[in-house]
């Protein structure tokens, strides 16, 4: 698959993104763009700004210069509660979920965004809701199959393990129907196995529900075997965009995780 160009297939274009953080530069004038569908990686050694262009995606930050347009749309004229009904969904580094409540319900949150029904209409319990409810329910059994969490609906977050809750937190994200998925480490905390399920089930993901997938991840052959296109970044910069084996063999991608040039 060739490096992305501008066209009109483009579900997300970043241009000229900036953020600073006092002196330091922790995105310094980066650009790309994300065809509907693809699943792209975006790696990078610590510190080289992953996160912090996922905040700007998902409005926790505003960037000081720079654009980013969703569906031709300028993400940044949007307030940040309004970013998931746009259908962007993300999960978290550090697993953010409501540890008292069960899967289920958990999962069910995520759909917030996407109900209509207003406070007057759920204290008066109009059919309109309980025919919400019962979508909400379907859509979310749904996702407990897919992302195998069924036997583990009705547990409370907190008991279960760190990789079974980074399931939870892509099944709230999904639940959404979002557009565009942001995976932030998914595979942190995972062993061999659970690493190559994770290959698929994104894989999974990507293909039923057609979304498109931004994944940053440090394990980088997980990201190499997913991934139709690769971002390299290093000190905030870009330093490689294209196929993965491309952006693998890339000399200053070499240096940035080895220190040393390619033969």
């Amino acid at each position: 698959m060739t490096t992305p160009q501008s066209t009109a297939d483009s579900l997300l274009r970043v241009t000229d993104l900036s953020v600073r953080f006092g002196g330091i530069v922790a995105l310094d004038g980066i650009s790309f763009e994300v065809q509907r569908g693809q699943i792209c990686g975006v790696i990078g050694p610590n510190g080289a700004g992953k996160t912090t262009l996922f905040n700007c995606l998902s409005r926790l930050y505003t960037p000081h210069a720079g654009a980013i347009l969703f569906e031709g749309e300028d993400l940044l004229a949007k307030p940040q509660h309004a970013i998931a009904a746009c259908g962007i969904g993300r999960t978290f580094q550090n697993v953010a979920l409501f540890p008292a409540m069960t899967v289920r319900e958990n999962v069910m949150v995520g759909r917030h965004c996407r109900t209509a029904s207003g406070y007057i209409a759920n204290a008066l319990r109009l059919p309109s809701v309980s025919r919400e409810e019962e979508q909400v329910g379907v859509r979310t059994d749904q996702l407990l199959e897919l992302l195998s969490l069924r036997d583990a609906a009705d547990t409370p977050v907190r008991n279960l393990s760190f990789g079974t809750r980074k399931r939870v937190e892509m099944a709230r994200a999904l639940v959404a129907d979002p557009k565009l998925l942001l995976l932030d480490e998914p595979a942190a905390g995972l062993n061999h196995e659970e690493v190559d399920g994770l290959r698929q089930l994104i894989i999974d993901v990507r293909d039923r529900f057609r979304v498109t997938v931004l994944l940053v991840e440090h394990h980088l052959n997980l990201v190499m075997r997913v991934s139709d296109q690769v971002i390299a970044m290093n000190f905030g910069r870009k330093i490689a965009d294209g196929p993965p084996a491309h952006v693998q063999a890339h000399d200053e991608v070499v240096r940035a995780y080895l220190g040393t040039e390619t033969a």
